[in-house]
């Protein structure tokens, strides 16, 4: 048995900051203390955590890791490097690979995969189409985080747009609805009007006129319409726009049905940037005005917004030229992301304690994951240890990620993860990697 004991840490969880301890026993937490108490047994290790934040482990409902089929951009082994270096411990990663993950069989091939390469703890959602809707009741509540519902198109197109097979997919799925939702007859319509006026590549400014506020708002409604007709459990992700937030109410996650997350790219950007970062920050829904970023920053700190997430999409910088249409759309953004909201607490946007409830705690009773996003005595022992005050500046060589590149180059934060543990293995120590480890797959309590 090893234990290891984390003393005189700043501990921040479930709505508390206080100094005190924890002791790791194998992939376990086995004692939160708090300061001046003892461990009950002799531990092997002693981390002196003075000055430090020490937090649960980052859980990510919302990334593209791009295996199969797609990894000259990123696969599940450099993605989940990334992660842990970010603080990130157990990620939920998207169907829209090649082959999609719309087949049990192509599903059981990412869970295998990843038992290999994954450095971090792992879940996958499975793909909704237009066809195979008969398939959802069959899905593995106790492993399969969810059933993605593109009703927008996006990278690696599977929108779903007919009528009878969202009924359907909201009638049968016997797991959490995830959906990026998007109008694509706006957006269609947007796109002829733009590509007449400003010819077949429009500048990247307008790209949130072309993918805009009401493409967003109708597509969401109907799914929170679809969601009550059904009564099933829907979380929209990515949330952009001040509108749509009106389709959501503000009272504590275990009572509500309908949920959102937004992304740390839209509570960073605001339209303004495309001038300095172009294309860098292109994603769908689109980064949008000024107006909507400042609503869903205050919306962060209520309970309209449950979630924050990623939607960490990398693709090549060659893949990122052009403009509103030739320019792919995503970022990678996973290994920045909690430092990134805490600089936003560091900024009175959020506070700390906002940042771990959002990113930690929420994921995990959302999904009704099994004994993680918290440090509680029996529960899994993923935790990160954060130096408050510790700058360093973004370059090519500390970045991750397979394809080398962030919107955050050059940024320097004050922040920085010291240690990630994944399931009480120190998987990242101060700029390095563990990448022999093999994080677990997550198991759901439903």
């Amino acid at each position: 048995m090893n234990r290891t004991w984390i003393k005189n840490a700043q501990i921040i969880n479930e709505g508390q900051r206080f100094v005190g301890s924890v002791v790791i026993e194998d992939e376990l937490i086995a004692e939160v203390l708090h300061e001046g108490e003892e461990p009950q047994y002799p531990c092997d290790k002693l981390i002196d955590a003075e000055g430090l934040y020490l937090i649960p482990g980052v859980i990510d409902e919302h990334v593209h890791f791009r295996d199969p089929g797609l990894t000259h951009k990123a696969d599940m082994h450099s993605e989940s490097i990334a992660a842990v270096a970010g603080g990130v411990t157990s990620f939920m990663d998207m169907p829209n690979t090649n082959p999609q993950t719309t087949t049990l069989e192509a599903l059981e091939d990412k869970f295998n995969d990843a038992a290999q390469k994954s450095v971090a703890n792992y879940s996958f959602y499975f793909g909704a189409t237009n066809s195979n809707a008969h398939l959802l009741p069959e899905l593995d509540k106790r492993t399969v985080c969810g059933v993605k519902l593109f009703m927008g198109a996006s990278t690696g197109n599977m929108l779903v747009d007919r009528l009878d097979a969202l009924k359907s997919i909201f009638q049968r799925s016997p797991i959490l609805i995830a959906t990026h939702c998007e109008d694509q007859t706006i957006i269609r319509r947007n796109m002829d009007e733009y590509r007449k006026r400003y010819g077949d590549d429009p500048d990247i400014c307008l790209h949130p006129s072309i993918r805009n506020v009401e493409a967003c708002y109708q597509s969401s409604a109907l799914a929170v319409q679809l969601a009550r007709e059904f009564n099933s459990r829907l979380h929209i992700l990515h949330i952009t726009t001040a509108k749509e937030l009106q389709l959501f109410e503000d009272k504590p996650l275990n009572e509500k049905n309908i949920t959102a997350e937004v992304t740390v790219s839209h509570l960073l950007f605001c339209d303004e940037d495309y001038t300095s970062l172009g294309a860098r920050i292109k994603c769908n829904p689109s980064i949008k005005t000024k107006a909507d970023r400042d609503a869903l920053r205050k919306a962060v700190r209520t309970n309209l917004l449950d979630t924050i997430g990623t939607d960490h999409a990398p693709h090549l910088l060659s893949e990122k030229q052009g403009g509103a249409f030739k320019a792919v759309s995503g970022m990678p953004m996973i290994q920045f992301s909690l430092v990134n909201m805490l600089e936003l607490a560091g900024q009175g946007v959020l506070t700390i304690e906002q940042v771990v409830e959002k990113m930690c705690h929420a994921p995990a009773l959302l999904y009704q994951i099994e004994k993680r996003g918290f440090i509680r005595p029996n529960y899994k022992a993923d935790l990160v240890l954060i130096h408050p005050n510790k700058p360093w500046t973004v370059n090519h060589e500390n970045i991750l990620s397979k394809c080398q590149w962030s919107p955050m180059e050059g940024h320097t934060f004050n922040a920085k993860v010291e240690k990630t543990f994944v399931n009480g293995h120190l998987a990242y120590d101060d700029g390095r990697v563990d990448t022999d480890y093999r994080g677990a797959m997550l198991t759901f309590d439903r």
